[in-house]
């Protein structure tokens, strides 16, 4: 070996050392996990497709607060609905972070909503509360459009006469225009390819995001990061997401009456011409750019995901399907379903909340970070740590779902055939990083669920073998597959 190459050699063995020297001091009396091998950590314990089934594992060895190494960062898992419960409500403040990455510092960078954090946050989940509200989010108005949109779904179901059909595309754009209703103030068709160009960039960053390249990245941003992989596409697909926004600001820019404001960015721009010091630190194009990507992909993505589960498990349980439908035609008949029957239809609201929970949509919820130096469950955690809630673990907890492993609408139903609440139910997380659009998606859920359960009947394609594998990436989806809608005459 020539002198350039052991020189070489000792300053990268050197730089180790003291990497994993200085994360010794800092992890001292800190829980512990399964031990990490150099360089990859854990990852090599953790089941790419499913990692959340092997942290839930995991945690059956190390408990329900444990550790768990990618690459060079430790992350703290929490499992079970009570210790999720605790960390998320009873220690709300500590755990209200979102943790710095090299893959998020190179696209949200972080702006938004959904992976920013301190004040930026605060002011953007303020205005982004106050606004949905303002601008329909769990009122009649928002009502109508989701029962418009359910209508232009119906007519294009009937379209295929009963012929099977993939449901991705067209659940997708039909959940995405009631966010872009309220985000730019129209709808897409179903076929326009600037919805599917979106939708496309959205459903690719979701696998992205949990990709080995992607975490091999955040730990080793300089090596990794002139490789050809997922960590540059996500990349690009962020630009180009930010590109379309930025271009839609610019058109309603040029049309904007600060009196007649119709959209979710018209009240943006309104707070950014406002002229003071918060507009000029907040209420930027940045944060617009990032804040209406978030909003779309969140508005989008969950909610279409949990339909789709839902009809893949009504081709699997007909008997099911069919008592919603005697419910639907007991309590609405041939009328169009208002969220007000809800309370009346404690069958179909035990089921719908059974798919959620069954889908089990974001698994491992949305990463959290310690803002402080704390001392949780007589652990010791520093600040900047990344926190796992896992949700998987709440929705499989078996002390509170007695068929955790099953598609169990009782679940949810008390002796008498009511609708009983079950406190581990916490699709929508808990706590001050709780989704900001729960209200809106459980309406659509129940509107367009009841909508085309109260106009089809589904079945699987003659021959065909209904798979329950979920899709690999940050959300849990079911496998593309095709569906007979059979029209009711």
């Amino acid at each position: 070996m020539d002198p350039v190459s052991i020189l070489l050699s000792v300053v990268v063995f050197l730089f180790l050392v003291n990497v994993f020297n200085k994360k010794d001091k800092k992890y001292r009396n800190f829980r512990p996990g399964p031990k990490p091998l150099p360089i990859i950590g854990n990852i090599h314990m953790i089941n790419a497709s499913k990692p959340h089934t092997s942290l839930l594992e995991l945690s059956k060895k190390y408990g329900t607060i444990f550790s768990v190494d990618f690459g060079q960062e430790k992350l703290v898992i929490l499992s079970g609905y009570e210790t999720v419960k605790d960390a998320l409500i009873n220690h709300a403040e500590d755990f209200a972070g979102r943790p710095d990455s090299p893959i998020l510092n190179k696209t949200t960078n972080p702006n938004g909503i959904i992976f920013s954090h301190g004040d930026n946050w605060k002011v953007m989940r303020k205005f982004t509360l106050s606004t949905l509200r303002d601008f329909g989010m769990g009122k009649k108005s928002v009502e109508n459009k989701i029962s418009e949109e359910c209508e232009n779904l119906m007519q294009t179901l009937r379209s295929y006469g009963g012929k099977p059909f993939d449901n991705q595309v067209l659940f997708n754009t039909a959940v995405a225009n009631i966010i872009v209703s309220i985000l730019l103030d129209r709808r897409f068709e179903y076929d326009d390819p600037t919805i599917l160009k979106l939708m496309t960039l959205i459903n690719e960053n979701i696998v992205f995001l949990e990709s080995l390249m992607v975490k091999l990245y955040n730990s080793y941003p300089t090596l990794i990061g002139w490789l050809p992989g997922s960590h540059r596409k996500l990349i690009e697909n962020f630009k180009q997401m930010q590109d379309f926004v930025m271009a839609t600001f610019a058109k309603k820019g040029e049309e904007f009456d600060v009196n007649n404001q119709r959209s979710f960015i018209d009240a943006f721009l309104a707070k950014q011409r406002e002229g003071k010091t918060e507009s000029e630190t907040y209420f930027h194009d940045k944060n617009l750019g990032t804040l209406v990507s978030d909003l779309f992909a969140a508005g989008m993505e969950t909610t279409s995901t949990t339909l789709r589960w839902g009809l893949l498990l009504m081709m699997k349980y007909p008997d099911i399907q069919k008592k919603i439908q005697n419910e639907i035609e007991s309590v609405i008949g041939s009328a169009q379903p208002q969220a007000e029957h809800r309370k009346q239809m404690p069958y179909t609201d035990a089921v719908i909340h059974e798919i959620q929970r069954f889908g089990d949509i974001v698994p491992a919820g949305l990463p959290h970070s310690t803002v402080r130096d704390i001392t949780f469950r007589g652990y010791f955690i520093p600040k900047g740590t990344t926190v796992i809630p896992l949700l998987h673990s709440a929705l499989r907890d078996g002390s509170h779902f007695k068929k955790p492993e099953e598609f169990y609408p009782e679940h949810f139903l008390d002796s008498e055939g009511n609708f009983k609440k079950n406190e581990a139910f916490i699709p929508f997380s808990l706590g001050k990083r709780s989704c900001a659009g729960e209200t809106l998606a459980k309406r659509e859920l129940f509107l367009f669920f009841t909508t085309l359960l109260q106009n089809f009947t589904f079945k699987a394609p003659p021959g065909a073998e209904l798979d329950f594998t979920p899709t690999l990436g940050l959300t849990n989806a079911p496998l593309p597959y095709k569906m007979c809608a059979i029209p009711h005459i």
